[in-house]
C-alpha cells in the first residue's frame, strides 16, 4: 500500500503549467512545510515535501492557493529520476496529490495574512535608516531651525534698534583723544602773579 497523508504551509505560491497537445491538461507544483512531531538539537523542525497536481485539482489550486496557507493533501509517494545538464543523474521523490483540501478556516486565512501585511507596513517603517520626518522640516539631518532672530547666533550680533550708535556728546572723547578745555587752550604758561605788572619794563 502506498498511501501519504501529510498537513502542513505552502512555502510559495504554486506553480502552474499546462501539458502541450489537443487536450491541455494542467500540473501544478508546490512545496509542503510539514511540522515534526520529534526534533533534535540542531536540525530543522519541519521536512519540506515536494508535491504534483494533475487537472482538475491543479486548476483548483491555482485559483485558491497561496504562499503560507495551510493544507491537508492525502496521496502516493512517486520516486523517479532524470539526468540534468551536466550529464549527472538526479533521482526525485514527491508526493502526486489525490485529494487536497483547506486546514483552516477563510477568517483564519485573512486574519493571518491582514498580520503579515501590518508586521511588513511596520518593518518598513522600522529599520532600514527610515525615520519618519520630524514635525519641524527644518530638525534633523545636522540641520537647525534659524533662531527668532535671525542676526543672533553664529557669531554675530543684532544691530541695536536704531541701527546706529550715536557718538558722543563731544566728537573728541575716546579713542585716545582728550577734548581741549572749555577756553580752548590750556593758558597755563599765562599766569601771572597779581602785582607783578607793575614791575614790568613795558608798563
Amino acid at each position: 500500500m502506498n498511501k501519504a497523508i501529510l498537513m502542513g504551509r505552502l512555502t510559495r505560491d504554486p506553480e502552474v503549467r499546462y501539458s502541450a497537445g489537443e487536450n491541455p491538461i494542467a500540473i501544478a507544483r508546490y512545496t509542503l512545510a510539514v511540522d515534526r512531531r520529534f526534533r533534535r538539537d540542531g536540525e530543522n523542525n519541519a521536512d519540506f515535501i515536494s508535491c504534483v497536481v494533475f487537472g482538475k485539482g491543479a486548476e483548483f489550486t491555482e485559483k485558491y492557493f497561496r504562499q503560507g496557507l495551510k493544507i491537508v493533501i492525502s496521496g502516493r509517494i512517486q520516486t523517479g529520476s532524470y539526468t540534468n545538464k551536466d550529464g549527472q543523474k538526479v533521482y526525485t521523490t514527491e508526493v502526486v496529490v489525490e485529494e487536497q483540501d483547506f486546514a483552516e478556516s477563510k477568517s483564519a486565512q485573512d486574519n493571518r495574512q491582514a498580520s503579515s501585511r501590518q508586521t511588513d507596513q511596520e518593518n518598513d517603517y522600522q529599520g532600514g535608516n527610515h525615520q519618519a520626518p520630524p514635525q519641524n522640516g527644518y530638525q534633523g539631518g545636522g540641520y537647525q531651525a534659524p533662531p527668532q532672530n535671525s542676526y543672533q547666533g553664529g557669531g554675530y550680533q543684532a544691530p541695536p534698534q536704531n541701527g546706529y550708535q550715536a557718538p558722543p556728546q563731544n566728537g573728541y572723547q575716546g579713542g585716545g583723544y582728550q577734548a581741549p578745555p572749555q577756553g580752548g587752550y590750556d593758558n597755563e604758561f599765562m599766569n601771572i602773579p597779581e602785582g607783578l605788572d607793575e614791575e614790568l619794563p613795558f608798563n
